[in-house]
C-alpha cells in the first residue's frame, strides 16, 4: 500500500484483473437493470405528475405546487416511453405546468415544438392560444416596447387563419381587439411625442399609420384631426379641411368634431 510491490507472479496479476473486470462489469448490468426495473409504467408517471400538480395546502389559504419535481415526473415518460399516448400529454403538461409557474419562455418552447411535432392533434389549437398568452404576459406599460404585443398578436392570427371554428378562437378574438388597440394607443403616443416637439411630419406619420393599420377601434376621430392639425402646420390646408370635414360627417357627435368646426370657422 505504502509503495510496497506486489510479489504475484504475472500469470496470476492477469488472472486477478480479469476477475475483478468482469466483477465490475456484472455490477454495472446489475445496476442498469434495477434502475431501469425500477421506474414506474407511464400512466404511474402520469397519475403521480397529475397529483404533484395539485399541490398541497398551507393554512387552507394557499396552494403550494413544486412545478419542477412534476415537470421531471412528466419528462421521465418521455425519456422512459416516448412512444406511449402518455409522452404527447406529457409534453403538454411540461408546457402547462411551465406557464402556470410563470416561466414562459420555457413554455413557449413547449407548446412550440409541440405544435411542430404533432401538427394534427386535437390540442393545437390550444397551443397556438398559450404561445400568444405567453408573450401577452410580458408585455410592458403603453409607454414601453410592445414587441412582446405584438408576438403575441402574431400568434392569434394563425389562431384565427388556421383554427376559426376551434372552440380557443373566441377568446383569441377577444384578446386581438385588445392588443391591436393597445398597439393604436401607442402609435397614437408617440405621435403625440411628435407633435409637441412641432415634428409634424413625423407625427403625421404615426397618425397614418393609426387610420390604415389599426382602424375601427375607436380612435378614428382622433387620429383624423390630430392629422389635420399635422397638415395645417405643414400648409397643407385643403387636405386639413377635407380631414375635418370627414370627422363632422362620420364622428358628428365626438368631441373632436367640435375642434373640427371652430378649425372649419377659423379657416374661412
Amino acid at each position: 500500500m505504502s509503495g510496497r510491490r506486489s510479489t504475484l507472479p504475472p500469470a496470476q496479476h492477469a488472472f486477478v484483473a480479469l476477475v475483478t473486470g468482469l466483477g465490475l462489469l456484472v455490477s454495472s448490468c446489475a445496476s442498469d437493470t434495477a434502475s431501469f426495473e425500477d421506474v414506474p409504467p407511464a400512466d404511474e408517471l402520469y397519475a403521480e405528475g397529475l397529483k404533484t400538480l395539485e399541490g398541497w395546502q398551507i393554512l387552507w389559504v394557499y396552494t403550494v405546487v413544486n412545478y419542477t419535481k412534476a415537470i421531471e415526473t412528466f419528462q421521465a415518460i418521455i425519456d422512459n416511453y416516448p412512444y406511449s399516448d402518455y409522452a404527447v400529454q406529457a409534453e403538454l403538461q411540461i408546457a402547462d405546468a411551465y406557464y402556470a409557474d410563470d416561466r414562459w419562455d420555457e413554455a413557449l418552447s413547449y407548446y412550440r415544438d409541440f405544435g411542430d411535432l404533432h401538427p394534427q392533434n386535437e390540442k393545437v389549437p390550444y397551443t397556438v392560444l398559450r404561445s400568444a398568452q405567453c408573450h401577452y404576459a410580458q408585455i410592458g406599460s403603453i409607454d414601453r416596447d410592445q414587441t412582446s404585443a405584438r408576438e403575441a398578436l402574431h400568434f392569434l392570427e394563425i389562431l384565427l387563419r388556421n383554427y376559426p371554428y376551434s372552440p380557443e378562437t373566441r377568446e383569441g378574438e377577444e384578446m386581438m381587439h385588445e392588443l391591436r388597440t393597445r398597439l393604436a394607443e401607442n402609435v397614437m403616443q408617440i405621435g403625440d411625442f411628435y407633435i409637441k416637439r412641432q415634428d409634424y411630419q413625423a407625427a403625421a406619420e404615426r397618425y397614418r399609420s393609426v387610420l390604415n393599420v389599426y382602424p375601427g377601434l375607436g380612435l378614428d376621430a382622433e387620429a383624423l384631426f390630430k392629422l389635420g392639425v399635422c397638415y395645417e402646420n405643414l400648409k397643407r390646408v385643403d387636405e386639413a379641411l377635407r380631414l375635418f370635414h370627414v370627422i363632422l360627417e362620420n364622428f358628428g357627435n365626438s368631441l373632436h368634431a367640435q375642434e373640427a368646426r371652430r378649425h372649419i370657422a377659423a379657416a374661412n
